[in-house]
């Protein structure tokens, strides 16, 4: 509504009061009238009542227009004025005084002025007729002069209440217009008002609903202060179990905990001081004291005066993205088995450890657990596990906390001792000690599932800080020495000589080597005879041999070893098998139906396919079962007894014949003899070398070896077995085991290993019976021994 709409509301209303206010008055005021005025009072009488009339009906005729209406009023105002000039007298025209006022302010100031005019006319009309006297000092009544001047007066002090009334109304107009306007901006200021309360309760709703954590704290401009909190929202609560009211008020540092990094703390802590935004990932810690990880941005906020004066906090939680990120790490780094450094992290650890200016003396030891293949491959992996996990935490225990232990893989694990001192005699005394103790530590064995299991480990060391070395140096320098100590037997520590890289180079080389020779067909089978009391072959061993394309052999002694750590020992095996049942027929169509014995490394043994391949052999070629006998040595039963003889007594549900090699020198346990399905025992050669030896016509031998040999053959006698003694190569020994039970013999005495065609040519050379008195009978000479039985 506009200010004219308000100026025509207020007159009308106006209007509307005028009018209840003159009909009251002209009612209250007609009969004091009536008594006063006398003889007139019937004139008076009658304009009274028509005035009072006129202004009853405008009151209630609301239906006529405003303007009508008014000039009506003014109509009645100016002849009611008029007649009571007449009747009463020229000092009425006060009454006509109210129509220019009335019509200033319920119409215009033009209209007040035509009222204005009228009313002087109509005074002056009076006044010059004479019909209403005004009696003023020193003038005479009626006469133009007279008329005149009353009407002067008349016009003079309408016009002066005219303007004044005029000028009031124009103020109370702009009254209104300012009080519209005023109203418009307080209408506006309260819908504006409204809309930042929505905004706001939108905004406070929001914040609450985040699913991020929100704090807003008041600033405290001093160093070092805590910064009050004012505000969390729901999400705030949930996360930290903390609710409004507990920190409102508080500091952002009840969230903190032990393991909050007290560096990224003091970052923090200086940005606020400096009043700039801040963003951090922080751990944090919920009023349960669970530990939660959030990332977060702190921002200053300003006034409009530009004084910061509120900190505002968005947080998220990146607990899972942690947990997700240290897995991540742990794979990487860490070792998921045994939880230990991997070789990454082990690299990584040595890289800084070289980087180091005069950080002394240190050592990496490298350490191999003798024999753990044969625990994984016969009680399971999960078995393997275990003692790996233990090997592992016993090798933790006996180290610095400075110092590292690392698994590379498998079997194989490496400790890095960070210092040794500054002396290189000490420090090599000090990492020998504690490999010994490591190495003791292993041979204790492990209980695994109600199970012993007995280890040992091979350890190589190097020292660091010595010689000017890579990491890649260090660990085949470790490597190199651990190897040296397994070549030696195992169960042993090495410390790195210069010389056993170039012996480690050759053994490599010798690998490569070995895997062409099977490829080029370098490798083939020698068969050397076994013989019985009489002298004649009961059978034959085979054995490998290697002849190089240049014509220079490798001893088995060598090449053998590396077969078995390299796993080329299986595929050797499977050679060996099929070359003994092709050996085998070929004797036999020429008419020597002999058993031959073939060599089973424990790691052929123990393959999980060595059962079929072996049915599958003899179903391919066709050979007798029991023509052929599997040497094992007794380095088989170490461990895993039960499952050793069970597969024993598979091969020989199938007619294999078994034997056990080197007979006296492992660690099987007798008691397990009579569980075995054996055939045979072979003594091995170092009790036969004891027996006996020639010394021109007197025959000396140590008595312990004589005595092992006897009660041996003695023993196979009672378990019913058959006995082979290895080895024989003088007539002394022979003539000492024909006299104690005439075991089959094999030996350089009686025959060479050879290759199969100069064997067949041998036995079809041999075709008479030769006894073993006739043999012994010949002499002493060995020589004419090994022509009597050719």
């Amino acid at each position: 509504m506009n200010s004219f709409e308000n100026l025509a509301r207020w007159r009308a209303q106006l209007f509307d009061k005028i009018l209840a206010i003159t009909l009251a008055l002209g009612l209250l005021a007609a009969a004091p009238s009536l008594y006063l005025l006398g003889d007139n009072f019937q004139e008076v009488l009658a304009l009274d009542g028509i005035s009072l009339s006129w202004v009853a009906a405008l009151l209630l005729a609301k239906r006529i227009s405003f303007r009508v209406r008014v000039i009506q009023f003014l109509a009645m105002n100016i002849a009611f004025g008029c007649g009571l000039m007449i009747t009463v007298g020229a000092s009425s025209q006060v009454y006509l005084l109210a129509g220019p006022i009335m019509a200033t302010l319920l119409l215009s100031t033009r209209m007040a002025l035509l009222t204005t005019a009228i009313g002087s006319a109509a005074v002056f009309i009076i006044c010059y007729s004479g019909i209403g006297a005004v009696k003023l000092q020193g003038i005479a009544q009626g006469g133009m002069g007279y008329a005149v001047l009353i009407t002067i007066t008349y016009g003079l002090l309408a016009t002066g209440m005219t303007l004044s009334c005029s000028f009031l109304l124009k103020r109370l107009a702009d009254a209104f217009v300012e009080l519209h306007a005023t109203a418009n901006s307080l209408q506006q200021g309260k819908l504006e008002l409204y809309e930042v309360n929505a905004e706001l309760s939108l905004a406070a709703a929001a914040l609450s609903g985040l699913s991020d954590m929100v704090v807003i704290a008041r600033i405290v401009d001093r160093p070092d202060a805590d910064q009050p909190i004012i505000y969390v929202n729901d999400a705030f609560e949930r996360r930290t179990g903390y609710s409004r009211a507990e920190v409102m008020g508080g500091s952002w540092r009840m969230l903190l905990g032990p393991n909050s990094d007290s560096v990224e703390l003091a970052r923090i802590g200086a940005a606020i001081n400096r009043g700039v935004a801040v963003s951090s990932e922080l751990e944090y810690y919920t009023k349960s004291g669970a530990a939660y990880w959030i990332e977060f941005e702190l921002k200053p906020f300003a006034d409009a005066g530009g004084i910061q004066t509120h900190w505002v906090g968005i947080a998220h939680d990146i607990t899972e993205r942690k947990k997700s990120e240290t897995h991540i790490h742990n794979l990487a780094f860490y070792d998921v088995l045994t939880g230990l450094p991997n070789r990454r992290l082990l690299m990584e650890r040595l890289e800084a450890r070289l980087a180091k200016a005069n950080a002394g003396i240190g050592a990496l030891m490298f350490i191999d657990l003798d024999n753990f293949k044969v625990v994984n491959d016969v009680r399971g992996h999960a078995t393997g596990d275990d003692l790996l996990t233990d090997a592992a935490a016993r090798l933790c225990r006996l180290v610095g906390p400075h110092d590292t232990v690392a698994r590379l893989g498998g079997d194989e694990f490496v400790v890095l001792l960070a210092t040794l001192g500054h002396d290189e005699q000490q420090a090599t005394a000090t990492a020998l000690a504690l490999a010994e103790t490591i190495r003791h530590a292993v041979a204790e064995g492990f209980a695994i599932d109600g199970h012993g299991y007995q280890s040992s480990a091979s350890i190589g060391i190097t020292l660091m800080g010595v010689r000017t070395n890579t990491v890649q140096d260090l660990l085949s320098e470790a490597d190199t020495a651990m190897y040296h100590a397994k070549a030696g037997g195992r169960n042993r520590v090495a410390l790195f000589e210069t010389t056993m890289r170039a012996e480690m180079a050759c053994r490599l080389t010798l690998q490569e080597d070995l895997a062409a020779a099977l490829h080029n067909g370098e490798l083939g089978m020698h068969l050397q005879l076994q013989v019985n009391a009489e002298g004649k072959p009961v059978g034959a061993e085979l054995l490998m041999r290697w002849r190089r394309a240049d014509g220079s052999s490798v001893p088995p002694d060598l090449f053998i070893p590396v077969a078995e750590e390299n796993g080329l020992i299986v595929t050797l095996g499977q050679f060996a098998l099929r070359h003994a049942c092709a050996a085998w027929h070929c004797l036999n169509d020429a008419g020597h139906r002999l058993p031959l014995s073939v060599n089973v490394s424990p790691t052929q043994f123990r393959h999980p396919d060595f059962i079929d391949q072996v049915k599958t052999l003899l179903h391919d070629t066709a050979t007798p079962a029991d023509q052929l006998i599997f040497e094992v040595t007794e380095g088989l039963f170490v461990d895993s007894h039960d499952s050793v003889i069970g597969r024993m007594h598979e091969l020989a549900a199938l007619g294999i014949r078994m034997s056990i090699d080197d007979f006296g020198t492992g660690y099987s346990s007798l008691a397990y003899l009579k569980r075995m399905p054996l055939f045979e025992l072979k003594i091995d050669r170092s009790f036969i070398a004891d027996t006996a030896t020639d010394d021109g016509s007197k025959h000396h031998g140590n008595a312990n070896g004589r005595a092992i040999v006897q009660s041996i053959i003695a023993m196979a006698g009672h378990l019913g077995l058959q006995v082979v003694a290895e080895g024989v190569e003088t007539a002394a020994q022979a003539r000492f085991l024909a006299a104690n039970g005439a075991p089959a013999m094999q030996g350089y005495l009686f025959a060479r290993p050879l290759p199969l065609e100069q064997v067949l040519a041998h036995l079809e050379q041999t075709q008479r019976s030769t006894r073993l008195d006739d043999v012994l009978a010949v002499g002493t000479n060995d020589n004419a021994v090994a022509n009597a039985l050719a």
